[in-house]
């Protein structure tokens, strides 16, 4: 990612400068920092190219500063009610900039108040994220130049409200750098070390069970789903205690399939590289508990990643197998693709029995459902508890990070009954995300408010947006700390 800073005033020497407008910005004023002749061609060239000032709208052109050719952008922020508007104006110039040969992006900040310039900027670095470090031969107008985004004229509190984006970016950075690995490189031994190294230095806790300690206690769920992998299953629990002494924490759980092949109900193909990312949820997890400390979040929060391999050797689970979970309650595998509630189903007792949280969250890749009902725009909400649903809404829309509830009910949960079990791990095809969330939903313990999110459509992108290029969105971490932030700090 490319740094962030802040200056009195516009550095001196090579750049490329931006100037943010406005839906009601008087154009020519907002170019107060550019000679008079190079301010007539700004705004001949803003109408050339039908500039509307829409929040991530940009407009280039060069101009004559000081005897310099010098790459001045208009980017629009929308109107004042539009919320993102900064962080979409950031975003859209570190798009526009990133392989341009540009180093430096100066923004000029006059007007803008300290709020306002770290979103911008955090924007900014947000999309300038990368992964390349499998990349040998980039061509060379793909390589990435833009290095820094300097706000200037925003005044001096900025810096300091940019700490708490320079937190959640450090999330992002985890979150995506794990989604973005190969299966090779992270499965569930070496995700654990990669979060260890990441997070205990800040303080967060770790406590990590190995197969013969998750078979002691029983765990049938989860270890039935890695039992046809050489990659030996793990649980983590990484604790953050920034909050009151003796306060139950905030519990979150992560699906961590660090790659999912459907196991013996295998899937097809073609595609089945992206299950990689199968592992979504755990990463957001990881990546919200190192916002959490890096920014000493005054809260108390666990965070719970089931990590294992799906895979379909001889050993592996069968469709018609009958797994005992750690909650006691008996699974009839229908379908050894159903793999993530499974593993979910252990990791929540434990959670529960172990922090006796008064709040569970978890997250995960769970249903392709859930794509088929609201593509890559909202992640699937369900909850017991409507409080807590509202509370999750406005942090979605706070963060960017958005959700929408869907429904529960007697109707779907019998549709989870077992002829020879207590349930079974699929139904039919109709309504699959909710009757996966009824599975999850029989091991929620009484008086435990609980939400499961459903992110399967927005851990990935197939195409660039706001925050991100084409790959590893982060989607979660934002969430996650905006919902701890708002609700739970001391």
């Amino acid at each position: 990612m490319i740094k962030a800073s802040f200056a009195a005033a516009r550095p001196e020497g090579a750049h490329a400068l931006a100037i943010v407008v406005g839906s009601d910005d008087l154009l020519h004023d907002r170019l107060g920092a550019l000679p008079e002749s190079a301010r007539t061609l700004v705004v001949r060239a803003a109408e050339a190219q039908r500039f509307d000032r829409e929040a991530g709208a940009v407009a280039e052109v060069f101009v004559d500063d000081g005897g310099a050719a010098r790459r001045v952008l208009l980017v629009g922020r929308g109107g004042a009610d539009e919320a993102m508007g900064f962080e979409r104006a950031g975003g859209a110039l570190a798009a526009r900039l990133m392989t341009s040969g540009e180093t430096r992006l100066v923004v000029e900040g006059s007007g803008l108040d300290a709020a306002a310039a770290a979103r911008l900027a955090f924007g900014a670095v947000a999309r300038s994220w990368r992964y390349d470090i499998y990349r040998t031969k980039l061509p060379r107008k793909q390589q990435p130049t833009l290095e820094e985004v300097v706000v200037a004229g925003a005044g001096g509190e900025a810096e300091a409200a940019f700490a708490r984006y320079a937190a959640l970016l450090a999330g992002l950075d985890l979150t995506r750098s794990l989604v973005s690995e190969p299966a090779n490189v992270i499965y569930p031994e070496s995700f654990v070390e990669r979060a260890r190294k990441a997070l205990e230095p800040l303080g967060v806790s770790f406590e990590v069970l190995d197969e013969a300690a998750m078979k002691e206690l029983g765990m049938g769920a989860l270890l039935g789903v890695g039992q046809g992998s050489t990659r030996p299953p793990r649980l983590l629990a990484m604790r953050w205690s920034g909050g009151a002494q003796g306060t139950p924490p905030v519990v979150f759980v992560g699906k961590g399939i660090t790659f999912d092949t459907g196991g013996i109900s295998i899937k097809p193909a073609a595609g089945m590289e992206a299950m990689k990312w199968d592992m979504g949820g755990a990463g957001a997890v990881a990546g919200a508990m190192m916002a959490l400390a890096t920014r000493k979040a005054k809260a108390n929060v666990v965070g719970v990643c089931a990590l294992a391999e799906n895979m379909p050797d001889g050993n592996a689970q069968r469709p018609g197998d009958i797994v005992t979970s750690l909650s006691g309650q008996t699974i009839e595998v229908i379908n050894t693709d159903a793999e993530g509630r499974l593993v979910l189903a252990d990791a929540m007792t434990w959670a529960q029995r172990t922090y006796k949280p008064k709040v569970l969250i978890d997250l995960a890749t769970l249903t392709g459902a859930m794509i088929i009902s609201l593509g890559h725009e909202y992640a699937g909400m369900f909850a017991n508890d409507d409080d807590l649903a509202a509370k999750l809404d406005a942090a979605g829309k706070a963060s960017g990070d958005k959700l929408w509830r869907l429904p529960m009910g007697e109707a779907y949960n019998k549709i989870m009954d077992s002829q020879i079990a207590d349930m079974r791990n699929a139904g039919s095809r109709e309504a699959g995300s909710i009757t996966a969330a009824c599975f999850l939903a029989r091991f929620v313990e009484d008086g435990v408010k609980w939400a499961h999110l459903d992110i399967a459509g927005t851990v990935w992108a197939d195409k660039a947006g706001t925050l991100h290029d084409k790959g590893a969105t982060g989607f979660g971490v934002a969430l996650l700390d905006r919902f701890i932030a708002d609700n739970h700090e001391s």
